[in-house]
Formats: C-alpha cells, sequence, structure tokens
C-alpha cells in the first residue's frame, strides 16, 4: 500500500478533529451534549488509517521495524487512541488540542524520513517489554499534557478568572482525580516494562542499554515520590506539574533521546 494516502488522510482527520476541540473551547463549550462528538469520531477516523499505515511498516517479514521516526508515530498513535477510547468515560477530550497535532506531526515525520531498525529477535517477553514501554509512555504523555492543563485552570482560577475556555473544563478535583489516575497507571506500566525488561533481557546493563536503563529508572523513582508527595501530603499545582514534567523528560530521554542520537545524528 502507498503510505501517502492514508497518511495525508489521518493527517487531515486530526487536524480537524483538533480544530473543533478548539473552536469549542474558544466558546467556553463542553461537549457533553454531543454523542456521538464529532471531533472524536473524526480522530478514529485518522487513528484507524494510522494504524494502517504504521501496522505494515512497524510489523515485517524481517522482525519489528522500531526506528525512531516509526516509534515516536507509534507512541503518537497510542497516545490518540487511549484518549479516544478514554472520552466515552471520563471527561478527557480537550486533551485532543495537543495530542491530535502532535500525531498528524509525527505521521508527517514518518511520511518525510522514513528509516528501518529491525528488531530480528522478536520473543513473547520482548514483545511484553516492548508493549507495556510503549503503554506506559503513552499514558504519561497524556498525564504531562493533563498536569499542564490542569496548572492553567488552577492559575485561572486562583487569579478569579474562571471565563474563557475554562467554563468548559470538568471542576478542579476531577481534573485532578484524572491526572492522578493516568500517572498511577502509567507507573504501574512502567514498573511492569522495568521488570521485563530485568527478567527477559539478559543485556540490560551492557554499554549500549545502561543510559537507557538508568534514565527509566530515575524515571520510576521521580513518578514513584510524585504518588507518594500526592498521598503523604496531597502535592497538586505546579508541584505535580513539575514532577510530572521532570519524570516524562527522564523517561523520554531513556528511550527516544539514544535513538534520536544514534539513528538521526550519528546515523547509527
Amino acid at each position: 500500500m502507498n503510505p501517502i494516502l492514508p497518511g495525508l488522510l489521518s493527517i487531515l482527520c486530526y487536524l480537524l478533529a483538533s480544530g473543533l476541540l478548539v473552536s469549542r473551547l474558544s466558546r467556553g463549550n463542553s461537549n457533553e451534549q454531543c454523542v456521538p462528538d464529532p471531533a472524536i469520531l473524526l480522530a478514529l477516523a485518522a487513528i484507524t488509517a494510522h494504524g494502517m499505515l504504521l501496522y505494515p511498516a512497524i510489523i515485517t517479514p524481517a522482525g519489528l521495524n522500531l526506528g525512531f521516526v516509526y516509534a515516536a508515530s507509534l507512541v503518537a498513535l497510542t497516545s490518540a487512541f487511549l484518549l479516544a477510547v478514554s472520552t466515552f468515560f471520563q471527561p478527557v477530550g480537550n486533551l485532543g488540542i495537543v495530542v491530535f497535532p502532535v500525531a498528524a506531526v509525527s505521521i508527517g515525520l514518518l511520511l518525510a524520513w522514513p528509516g528501518q531498525r529491525l528488531v530480528t529477535d522478536s520473543s513473547w517477553q520482548l514483545e511484553t517489554h516492548i508493549l507495556s514501554s510503549l503503554l506506559a509512555y503513552s499514558i504519561l504523555a497524556l498525564a504531562v499534557f493533563q498536569s499542564i492543563l490542569l496548572s492553567i485552570q488552577d492559575r485561572h482560577l486562583r487569579n478569579r478568572q474562571p471565563g474563557g475556555f475554562i467554563r468548559a473544563l470538568p471542576p478542579l478535583a476531577v481534573m485532578e482525580s484524572l491526572l492522578f489516575q493516568m500517572i498511577a497507571t502509567g507507573f504501574a506500566l512502567l514498573s511492569l516494562a522495568l521488570v521485563t525488561g530485568f527478567l527477559f533481557l539478559e543485556d540490560i546493563f551492557a554499554q549500549h542499554l545502561v543510559h537507557k536503563t538508568t534514565l527509566s529508572i530515575i524515571a520510576w523513582f521521580v513518578f514513584a515520590i510524585l504518588l507518594w508527595g500526592r498521598w503523604r501530603f496531597g502535592w497538586r499545582g505546579q508541584t505535580a506539574l513539575r514532577w510530572t514534567i521532570g519524570g516524562f523528560i527522564f523517561l523520554m530521554l531513556a528511550y527516544f533521546g539514544s535513538k534520536f542520537v544514534l539513528e538521526l545524528v550519528l546515523n547509527g
């Protein structure tokens, strides 16, 4: 299949979905009365086309293709899918304002700079490790966007400026609850990724993996401290935002930092 057509279709639908969400938020309207939500329906169409593009490119006869742009696009696809599905149960649709354009950009990068980095020794143990890592990255990425939105909402309410798009957001307590649900879920999956890595990867502290392992462990501790601080001291607002972004930065450097340098800078 020519990747151009599903790629462009997916980009178009992602951007239209994001545009609808921006338009609705700018008017201060929620989507509670819009069932089914047109923006989410467009996003689901984008996700379907995105999956059609990625599946044959990543699942190859020679092994898994986890090159930088493909891995980044897969994380973006997973984040968009989890977000779209979550909107049927939780009021998180407004995160699509950021998530959907990011997914569209990831497709554009994939079409512009395709590459290949095959994992040929795939096994169910390795696939479990990769899947748990992918889900952890995706959910914690959503948590970062949620924490930023929550911080903006908190600042507006503290300054007694509840107008504009703030009126379209769920109550602050609901937003905080959703944030820490995402962080707790992402933390559990990150824990699973580390455990499966220690159990199934013999060379997890080899020279080419030691930085990835170390940074992932640091990220795990950052999120663990954040969850403990939330439970023990009731951390919220800017404190939660800083810890969430800090942990996510360590996590992204662990995986995408090394891949970026090896594949795009050093062309290794």
